[in-house]
Formats: C-alpha cells, structure tokens, sequence
C-alpha cells in the first residue's frame, strides 16, 4: 500500500513538473511568434498610414509603395508634414517599435486587443461577432468527420481487402480530391437555385427573419442554412480520419495479443472492442483536443465567400488586405495561445488514455 502510494505520489509530481515545464515553454513560443509577426506587419509596404494618406489624396485605395513605418511616405507627397505626423499619431506609429511592441505584449496579458483601424470596434467584438459562423462551421465538421470516419474506419479494417473496403476506398479519396470550393459550387450550382433545383438558401447561417421563428422553427431554418456549407467541407475531410482509423486497428489486430485473445475463446466483438478498440484509438482521441479546440476557430475562406458567411476566415482575409494590424495581431495571439494550449492537452490525454506511457517519455 506504501509503495502504491508513493508511486501514485511521484507520479502527480512529475506530471505537474511537466505542466509546469510546458507552460513555461508557451512563454518564449508565443513571443516568437509575436515578434516576427510584429516586424514583418511594420515593414509592409502600404500600411495603415499610407492608405489614409492615399484616400486623402484621392489615390489608390492601397496607396504606394512605401515603409510601414517612419521613413519617407511617397503618399506624403501633397500633404503638410504636420498632418502626416497627426496620421502617424493616430495610428500610434509616432513611437519607437520597440516601445509599440511591449506595450501591445501588455495590454495583450489581459486580452486587451485595441481597435481596429477600419471596423471601428475593438477586435475581442469583433471576433465574439463572427465566432456564430466559425463554430457552426467547425463544430459540425469536427462532429461529422469524427462520428462517421472512426466506424468506417473499424468497418474497413475488419474488412480489410473486400468489396466494401474497395469500393468505400475508392470513394472517399475521390471526394479528398474534389477541392471544397469546387463541391460548393457545384452544390449551389445544383440545389442553391442556381440552374437547377432551389432546395437551399445561399446566405448566411440563419434567415433575415429569425427573430420572428419560433425555436423549434430557428433550429430547423439554421440546419437548413448549415446542410450545403457542411458538405463542401466535411467531404475532403474524410479520407485521412478514415484511413488513419483503419491503419490504427489494421496494425492492432496484426499483434500477437489479439491472436492469444482469439485463442482462448474470445467472440469477435469482445476482442474488436474489448482488446483492439482501446489501443487502436489512442492516435485518435489524443487528437480531440486540439480538434476540438480548433473548431472554434476553424474558418475556410472560400467556404465562407461561396455561401456569404461573414466568419473569422473572411475577418482575417480582409483584415490582411486592409494592413488591420489590431485584428491581424489579435486574432494571430489568440489562436496560437489556444494551439499551444491543445498541444499540451493532446500530449496530457496520452497519459490518461495510457497509463502505461509516462510523463518522462512524452516529454
């Protein structure tokens, strides 16, 4: 009993000592990644100040070429230099960059994100109003894939080399070549009213007069919204899950413990669920975290553009174009906080999945 104790002590410690160890880590990761980030956004040509300076010319949208920040603005050209320097200050780029850095590093501590220059509204808003159309996107995707590759993953490993392993094969690495955006076109052309069918609506994830439906009414219309979207971006989708499944239990069934099982008796399902299962979705549910984190934040532009779904994807397209530093930066600290975060949940779930692996060789 005391050596169970103390074994069961050391190991709290070690995984703690780790947890700690890969906190720490974060630290130094999310900088990097800040400070790079940060450099290469101020030295982008056609930035905040120069677009401003360009649609007070009457120039181009993007304005001319030029440093993103102090140096000579060729947008600068018919204007006082007071008001260039007014525009600066505006935007905050009257600073040194050293000092704009640390105080973004600050204020981003506490999820202060600032304003964006051209949506006028904070960014944390920003991202709190397209997150509706990210998380419908992603959650269904991520509960469809999953739900549906991991039985036909075992379905094919169990009939590994017959008729429905080739056939169901043949038909997922099909629609894994068939690019979303192309299927999503083809659905609106098909089903969206576009030459054929008008089965589906093409906009947004609920119709203009939800507030008037009923709630039974609101869950049938946003399902309705959601069925063409989904299909374009769960159908490539399925090929890896599926086939990491089948590989995953293929390689299980093949050891020796399975052969002993079967030895002594076992019926089928009792070895395929009893035994096998166990082993053979480790790869797999370790995966949860960072998939269902993802989820959240999972935007695909083109999806987002074909069926006029104003999510994150579209935000951080725009806000690239736009040089919408506040939302660039943002939206980038937020996401790789949260990758770091379900990199260290996958690696936990190994352990509590398998306590047979310890923190000594995760680490």
């Amino acid at each position: 009993m005391v050596i169970e104790d103390l074994v069961s002590e050391t190991g709290r410690t070690l995984m703690l000592a780790y947890i700690a160890k890969r906190l720490l880590l974060m630290i130094p990761t999310l900088f990097g990644v800040m400070l790079v980030t940060f450099l290469v956004t101020q030295f982008v040509p056609g930035g905040p100040v120069e677009q401003l300076v360009s649609q007070l010319e009457g120039q181009a949208a993007h304005g001319e070429a030029g440093s993103g920040v102090g140096g000579l603005y060729r947008g600068a050209h018919g204007l006082d230099p007071e008001h260039v320097e007014e525009i600066k200050a505006l935007y905050g780029f009257d600073k040194p960059v050293h000092v704009r850095f640390f105080t973004m590093l600050k204020s981003y501590l506490s999820f202060e994100f600032g304003e964006s220059y051209f949506h006028n509204r904070s960014v944390m808003e920003l991202i709190i109003d397209k997150l509706p159309v990210s998380i419908s996107l992603g959650m269904w995707t991520f509960f469809i894939v999953y739900l549906t590759c991991i039985p036909l993953g075992i379905a094919k490993a169990v009939r590994d080399g017959s008729t429905f392993d080739v056939v169901s094969s043949t038909l997922i690495l099909v629609g894994y070549a068939i690019p979303g955006f192309v299927l999503g076109i083809v659905l609106i052309v098909l089903l969206g009213g576009g030459s054929f069918w008008d089965v589906f609506p093409l906009a947004g994830i609920v119709s203009e007069n939800w507030r008037e439906l009923s709630w039974f009414e609101l869950i049938l219309d946003y399902l309705w919204h959601m069925v063409l979207p989904i299909i374009a971006m769960v159908i490539g989708s399925f090929a890896v899950m599926t086939m990491l499944t089948k590989n995953s239990f293929i390689e299980e069934i093949r050891k020796q413990y399975v052969l002993t099982a079967r030895a002594k008796g076992a019926s089928e399902n009792k070895v395929l669920y009893g035994h096998i299962f166990r082993n053979a979705i480790i790869p797999l549910v370790t995966g949860f975290p960072a998939a269902f984190i993802g989820a959240f934040f999972t935007g695909s532009l083109l999806i987002e553009t074909i069926f006029s779904l104003d999510g994150l994807g579209l935000l951080s397209y725009e806000s690239v174009l736009k040089r919408d530093y506040p939302v660039v930066l943002g939206t980038l600290y937020l996401f790789t906080l949260l990758g770091l975060i379900a990199k260290l949940m996958a690696d936990l779930s190994y352990v509590l999945i398998d306590p047979r692996i310890h923190f000594e060789a995760v680490d």
